[in-house]
Order: structure tokens, then sequence, then C-alpha cells
């Protein structure tokens, strides 16, 4: 373990040097951030997933630092041009941006004008100029005019090249410039002429100017993306004449001959080259800035969709809602496996209001089912009428569920092994359904960019979003907690230390074996060994099993403990969980270790309280107004029910039933000033919304919460 980056690290993150210490240690071992966020307080000093993941990330920055440096070191050492100094402020180094301005003058060049000027040997020439002592330069470039070199205008020229690029190479110059740029870079774009009607999306930014540093990533991601779809010139730039005085102080001494040369060469060294290099760096800092924000604010998204309450152990029957081609209808058990399908036709064009009355009614009664679940999109308010309207046996609440992403899952090779008999207008039917019994379980399913939240996530670095929703997605995943005698193969994959091939050996073994009835089982399943075990045995749930451990989140490696505490009671494992007033017995002091404190205590304390408790929250439903159903239906001063789908940096997105949702901007969420909308609004969450203007051409509808 490298001290030094532990000590960064910590000093970086604001972290005590000895939860990163720990932290590192358990990485370095193999540990996944779930196991160690749950399991492993002591040594991280209860450090949560975030920090943990923040300092993963540290440390691969720095340890792939380390490898370039160690790269650097080499190559400069087999040009023999490596001093001690040198090797020095490289060894010193601990960050990337600088390590290459190092690294810069020694990094092997490809064809440049300075290069090809190097090697028609005009190097000693240059040096000449850069020195600025002799101003009768001419007499000195007569002995460089050859064959290569036709006069001495030519022989100037190319020593001026290579000055321009050691200008290019210096440091402080390179320092200097990138100051100006982090403090004063403009960025701008202008419409590409033509295709002014084309890029109307973009027109906002037609003529657009703001300072770098102060525009936001929303704003940033949108003018990138009309520049590579072909509607915007964009710019990055700075004060060009003051950027080149400020260069000349640092390089020019003198006014002679040889200085006006050298500032010429500076001057071409900071437009050809360093402003061009500058101005990329960052436009990329920028971009990575801007990637940040979005991807944080997607994750959050993501979390809380992923987050949604279940409905848990109730009979669904959901509907795909559908106009020509009807409403396809699926019925579903409490574990969500599919029982029945049908097409019903109650709305436009076929208003068979009867016959899919007559066809409800019986599925309700024949399968006891307890919800319905309607789709959101195509002839979905239609349908809600008509479901709300049913006269039933019994009560069969309504739940408007979104959909996004569920045509996607319906083609998908996970849909076609589990239904390859059925299709893709029943698999999507069957995933709107679980969408509602267990939103988690189903939505693990599909790919997180297709699940209808985020912004401009097609336009970041994909890498990135990838890794981000990952995470996001594990962190739900083992925070809830896994049945694994039902869990999905894809539900399975993000239990902590697993990953798809050991998923699949679970579901294949589970198949051959029947369900697992102790946790102990699972080390039978092929390639399950003792480590991957403990990393994803305490996220794994068996309510089956005769050990009620085994159904909560008490990590198998601590059941002897728990044991010697119903023991020390004069009690069972069981009794200890039925029972508050045994549980009220446990001094917790008597049971402190080198290996267990107070937090892992306090843990199974809870635990032990409410066995695999779920933390998403109860479900809530809305109801919307039976009078609105399309755009048309909207007007200015209207108050209406709503839900909330996407949270933006620049608003929220909420659905008021009318197919297209509406717009809450950052401005009209508060009457204060909101600079972060997912402090006031979370996905799912039901508001009451204000229509403040409905553009039907545009289909554009702007809302606000504030209703006075």
């Amino acid at each position: 373990m490298n001290e030094k980056i532990i000590q960064l690290i910590s000093k970086e993150l604001e972290i005590k040097l000895e939860q990163v210490a720990g932290t590192v240690s358990l990485l370095e071992d193999g540990a996944t951030i779930p196991f160690i966020s749950r399991y492993r307080k002591e040594l991280t000093g209860g450090l949560d997933e975030l920090a943990i993941q923040s300092i993963e990330q540290r440390l691969k920055y720095y340890q792939e630092l380390e490898k370039r440096r160690a790269t650097i070191l080499k190559t400069i050492e087999a040009q023999e041009k490596l001093t001690p100094e040198l090797a020095s402020r490289i060894n010193d180094c601990w960050d990337a941006t600088t390590l290459e301005d190092l690294y810069l003058p020694y990094k092997p060049k490809r064809k440049t004008r300075a290069e090809a000027a190097r090697q028609r040997g005009l190097e000693p020439l240059a040096k000449m100029i850069m020195a600025q002592r002799d101003n009768d330069i001419a007499r000195r470039a007569v002995r460089f005019v050859g064959d290569e070199v036709p006069d001495v205008e030519a022989a100037i020229a190319g020593a001026q090249d290579i000055i321009a690029e050691w200008v290019s190479e210096n440091e402080r110059v390179r320092n200097q410039v990138r100051n100006s740029f982090r403090y004063h870079a403009i960025l701008t774009s202008h419409f590409v002429k033509g295709k002014e009607i084309e890029g109307r999306n973009y027109e906002t930014y037609y003529e657009f100017s703001q300072p770098l540093r102060r525009i936001s990533s929303h704003q940033l991601l949108a003018i990138r993306r009309g520049e590579k779809e072909g509607f915007l010139k964009v710019n990055i730039g700075i004060d060009d004449e003051r950027a080149i005085n400020n260069i000349t102080r640092m390089v020019v001494r003198g006014n002679g001959l040889c200085s006006d040369l050298v500032a010429e060469a500076a001057e071409d060294g900071y437009k050809r080259l360093i402003k061009p290099q500058i101005e990329t760096e960052f436009a990329a800092e920028s971009k990575d800035k801007a990637d940040d924000e979005a991807i944080n604010l997607f994750a959050q998204n993501v979390r809380q969709l992923l987050f949604a309450p279940p409905l848990s152990r109730k009979r669904i029957l959901a509907v795909d809602p559908g106009f020509r081609t009807g409403c396809k209808v699926v019925c579903l058990d409490e574990q969500g496996n599919l029982l029945h399908h049908d097409v019903i036709y109650p709305v436009a064009p076929h208003f068979d209001i009867e016959g899919a009355t007559d066809t409800i009614e019986k599925l309700v009664k024949k399968y006891k089912i307890d919800a319905f679940a309607l789709g959101n999109g195509t002839a979905s308010r239609e349908t809600e009428r008509f479901l709300r309207r049913l006269q039933l046996d019994r009560k069969v609440e309504v739940h408007v569920v979104n959909e996004s992403g569920a045509s996607i899952y319906s083609a998908s090779k996970a849909a076609r092994d589990e239904f390859p008999d059925e299709d893709v207008t029943v698999r999507g039917a069957v995933s709107i359904g679980r969408r509602l019994l267990d939103p988690l379980a189903e939505l693990v399913k599909i790919d997180p960019k297709s699940i209808g939240v985020g912004q401009y996530q097609h336009d970041v670095d994909q890498t990135r979003l990838k890794d981000a929703l990952t995470f996001t997605v594990e962190s739900c995943v083992n925070s809830v907690g896994v049945n694994i005698n039902t869990a999905s193969k894809e539900l399975l994959t993000y239990v902590a230390g697993l990953g798809p091939a050991l998923a699949q050996n679970i579901v294949s073994y589970r198949a051959e074996q029947g369900d697992f009835t102790s946790r102990q089982d699972i080390l039978h399943v092929p390639k399950m060994g003792a480590k991957t075990f403990t990393q994803a045995a305490g996220f794994l749930r068996i309510p089956e099993s005769d050990n009620p451990l085994d159904n909560s989140a008490v990590h198998p490696e601590r059941y002897a403990l728990v044991e010697q505490m119903a023991h020390d009671c004069g009690c069972t494992v069981a009794d200890l969980i039925s029972d508050k007033s045994q549980r009220e017995k446990i001094d917790l002091r008597r049971y402190v270790s080198p290996d267990v404190g107070e937090p892992t205590l306090l843990d199974i304390m809870h635990e032990l309280e409410k066995p695999g408790r779920d933390p998403r929250e109860g479900a809530e439903n809305v109801e919307f107004d039976d009078n609105v159903t399309d755009i048309k239906d909207l007007h200015e001063g209207m108050v209406l029910n709503g839900k909330v789908t996407n949270i933006t940096q620049f608003g929220a997105f909420v659905d008021i039933g009318v197919h297209k949702e509406g717009l809450v901007h950052v401005s009209q969420m508060a009457e204060r000033r909101v600079q972060d909308p997912s402090k006031v609004v979370k996905i799912g969450q039901v508001v009451r919304v204000r229509v403040l203007s409905v553009d039907v051409d545009r289909q554009r509808i702007a809302l606000s919460l504030k209703i006075n």
C-alpha cells in the first residue's frame, strides 16, 4: 500500500487517514463496496458507500498515475536525458496535467515543423536566436544554408519553428495560458448557415456567449450536442493579445533583432500550438465536469426509480393499453408468474365496453386480482377511465405505471428465455405488471439508460455512465436484499461479489436441485468459493430456512455471536427476534471484541428487531383529472394532480395524464431560489401543479409548483 497515496486521498476527500487506509486495504483485498460499507464498519470508521466509492475512484486515479510515471521515466532515461532534478520532479508529481507538461519536451515527436527543422540541422541556430545576444544573426545563419536550407530566410524561419515549439513546451508558459483559460475563457456558439430551421431545437444557442466557468452542465451538453449534429459552431477562447503579451514578457529579453524573432516565434507558438492544445484541454475538462453532474443526477434519478415502493404479495392484472390493436392484458400471481393473457378493446376505434368489462370481471374473480397495473403509454388515460368505472365484487386499485423500456425488455434475450412461446406484447405487459409488484426486481433487467429518467444520457461519457449506473443498481439491490429462491439471473448479477456467471450458476443449481434451504447450501453452487460467499451471503435471503437469520441481513460470520446472545438470555434466536423484552436484556458491551465493535453490534440489534426489513417506503398513487386527457384540454391557470417522472438540473418533468409531460422549471419550484431540483421533489412523488402555458404545436407544457 502506497502511504503517499493514502495521505493524498485523505487530504483530498477530507477523510481521516486511518479510515482511508482501512478502506484501501479492503478494496485491494477484493472486497466489494456494499460488503465493506455494511459489514466492515470498524475498519472504515462507518464510511458510507459514496465515500468508499470516492476512495476507490481516487485510488484508481493515483495507481494509473504511478503507471504513467514509470513509463515516462523509462522513456526519458532511454533518451539519456533523465537528470536527478528531473527524476525528482517527476517522482514528486501527483497531478496528471503537470506530469504531462514535464514530459512534453521529451515526448517522441511526430513530423512537426520543428522536428523537420532539427533534422535540417537548425537547432544550433535556434539556440543562438533564443540567447538574444547576437543581433547580426543573418551572418550566423549563412553557414546553415545548404541542400536542405535554400537561403538565410529559410534557415531563420526553421529556427523560429523550433523556438515556437520550445515556447509551447515551456511549463511556466503553459500554466500562464492555462490560468487565463481557467478564469477568463469565453464559450461562444453560432448557428451553421443554412441550418437555422432544421436546428430550431438549438435556437437558444444561435448567438450565445458565456464565461466557461459559469456555464451550466445542461447548457454545455446541449451546445456540444448541437455541434455534434452540425447545427452549431463552438469556440472557447481568451483575449489573444493579452495572452501573447504575457508570453512575450516571459521569453523576450531586450529589443534587438533576435528579440523580435523570438517574439514572432512566441506568437506563432501560442496561436499554432499552445492555444489549440489548451483549448482542447479545457473543452475536455468542461465536458468532463458537465458529464459528472449529468451522470450524478441521472444516478440519483435511477436510485429513486429503483427504490420505488413495491406493492408486494399482491395478484396483478397488468394492462398494456392501445387503440387499434387493443389492450394486452396479463394476470400475474404474487411472485410475478404469468397465469393468463388476453386482449380487450374498450377504447377507440372498437369501443367494445361490454366485452372488455365481461373479460376483466371474469379474470378478477378467477385469479383473485388485487390491483391493476396500467402502462402510461398510448390510450392510457382512456383505458384508466374504463378501469376506474368498473363495478367489481372486490376492491382493485388502479396504478399507472411508467412503461419506459418495457418494449426493449420484451425483445431482449432475458424475456425470450423466460417466455419463449409468448410474443413481445405479452412480455411487455408482464414487465409492466412486475414493475408494480417489485420495481427493483424488474427494472434491473433493462439498461438503466432506457428506463425513462436522466438528462443527455447519450451525450455523456458512456463508460463513466455505465460505471455510475452499475454502482447505483448494485447499491439498491444490496440495500434491499435478494430472495435467492425467486430472484432472476439479472437481479442476482448485482449482488455483491456474484456477477453474471455465478448468477447463472445459482439459477441453474436452483432449477436442478430445488430451492435453497439454508445459506450454507449456497456454498454447493459451482464456482462459489469461500471468499465470494463471504461477500454475497449477507445480501441473499432464504425465507424458507429453519434458521431465521438466513432471512436477515445478519452475516453468517456473526451467527455464532447472535446464538451466544440468545444462550446468555436463556432463549432461542427466534425468541430474540419475536420478543422485544429478550432483546432488551442484551448488554452490547459484553460482546465487543477486536473483530466486532459497536457499529456491527448495533446493526445486528436493528436486524433482530425487524429481520430482512425493506427500506422502500409505501406506494403513493395518483388520480388524474378525468376531464383532462389530451394536451388540447389544458388551459392556463388549471391546477392538476401530477407525478414526477424525471428530474434535471433545470427542473422536473411531471406526468399530468395528457400523454405529454410538463416541465416545472427551477424558477417555478418554490418561492425561494432553487439550485438543486432533487432537493425539492423526488421521482414518483405526487404533486399539485398549476398550468402556466401550453404550446400545442411544439407539444410543450409549462407548469408551476407555486399554486397560489
